[in-house]
């Protein structure tokens, strides 16, 4: 037992002393602040769709309400063969707005082997841009009238090549949507730090932006697009090796994007493990590390709490150190989630460990060795 305890000891001082130097990235990161600055960067918004048909139209509608020169941004939409009607819904829209494009990946896709779609179609949507700047999003996102405004203030003041910027999910007050909530706080604030200090290269493909240069400079997704997902993270990495310095975090509330949950537990996990999928492909080692000391100290948790049935010795080590990391992360937490206005929602964090716990096992694991759905396939 002593053993046992000393393994739980180590593992929980690596995963504090991590979580203790986002905290402190987090509170040394400031908030980006402009004024009166002339717009002038042009952008093309990139968002591919499969079966959106409930959210493109909020999409769409939250974009073309930007305090921005509309013929400063174009609107690409990939129809990624939906069975639904996605693309009669943007088709309407462009009867409204001329800079609206409705693209069909089944134009694109021809016979060509593909087991990422969507990369395929960014892919696309950026080789035919004729703006400097691209932002790729999500269509069931929404943003702040200033969104684009704030993106061309950062890029005009700190002449980034690659932006990553927040994403918030839209609470819903069930067990599921609270649980998505927390654990999306943390990862955005792990972002928010790691990347303002320069030291991960993370980000959510809901809202990132990139110059058209960096993008071909990097060759595009060339060498991980035999990968399903990734056409966020693993494109930063690329760009981050050839642009050092040049990667950066958009922390202000106006840059905010907001986006659905999952409304399933299904749903959620799939969503959870085809993000957890790419892991052991980033060339940022440092993630990796991160990555298994959090992995194995769940799961000494897990078995620790297993073991408390039997042993109540275990139960003293598994309370003991639940609480500690508890305690730690609820510092990190506080400050992330003050940014995203979601304090109320911290009242549920402890009571959310146990749960969290079992999701972090399950989703590493098959997120390594399992298959999943999304958007109506079967990916391995």
């Amino acid at each position: 037992m002593s053993y046992w305890w000393l393994l739980g000891g180590i593992l929980f001082t690596i995963y504090g002393f991590f979580i203790l130097l986002y905290t402190y990235w987090l509170y040394q990161l400031p908030r980006f602040s402009y004024s009166g600055l002339p717009f002038g960067t042009s952008f093309t918004i990139i968002i591919p769709a499969r079966n959106e048909e409930q959210s493109i139209h909020h999409c769409l509608q939250s974009i073309t309400q930007q305090n921005y020169p509309a013929h400063l941004y174009t609107i690409v939409v990939i129809n990624d063969h939906s069975t639904d009607g996605t693309a009669a819904v943007v088709e309407e829209w462009k009867k409204k707005f001329s800079n609206i494009k409705l693209i069909h990946l089944h134009d694109v896709v021809q016979d060509l082997p593909i087991n990422s779609y969507k990369k395929l179609a960014v892919a696309h949507a950026v080789k035919n841009a004729e703006t400097d700047w691209i932002i790729a999003t999500d269509a069931d996102c929404t943003f702040s009238p200033n969104w684009l405004a704030t993106f061309h203030a950062f890029i005009t003041a700190k002449e980034p090549v690659f932006v990553a910027a927040p994403v918030q999910f839209v609470t819903h007050n069930t067990v599921l949507g609270i649980f998505q909530q927390l654990d999306f706080l943390s990862l955005q604030g792990i972002t928010a730090a790691s990347v303002g200090a320069g030291f991960h290269s993370m980000c959510n493909g809901a809202n990132i932006g990139y110059s058209k240069n960096a993008f071909e400079t990097v060759e595009g997704f060339k060498g991980v697009d035999h990968i399903a997902s990734g056409d966020d993270m693993l494109l930063m990495h690329k760009i981050k090796h050839a642009f050092p310095g040049k990667v950066q975090y958009l922390y202000h509330p106006d840059a905010v994007v907001s986006t659905q949950p999952m409304f399933s537990w299904k749903s959620f996990f799939n969503q959870r493990i085809r993000w957890a999928s790419k892991a052991d492909q980033y060339q940022d080692k440092s993630i990796m590390a991160v990555l298994i000391v959090v992995y194995l100290f769940n799961v000494w948790l897990f078995f620790t709490a297993c073991c408390s049935v039997f042993n109540s010795s275990f139960l003293l080590a598994f309370g003991t150190l639940l609480l500690a990391k508890t305690l730690v992360e609820i510092i990190f937490m506080q400050r992330i989630a003050q940014f995203f206005g979601a304090v109320k929602a911290l009242w549920w964090f402890p009571l959310m460990q146990p749960l969290h716990i079992i999701y972090t096992l399950i989703a590493g694991w098959l997120g390594k060795f399992g298959t999943y759905q999304w958007k109506g396939r079967q990916v391995k």
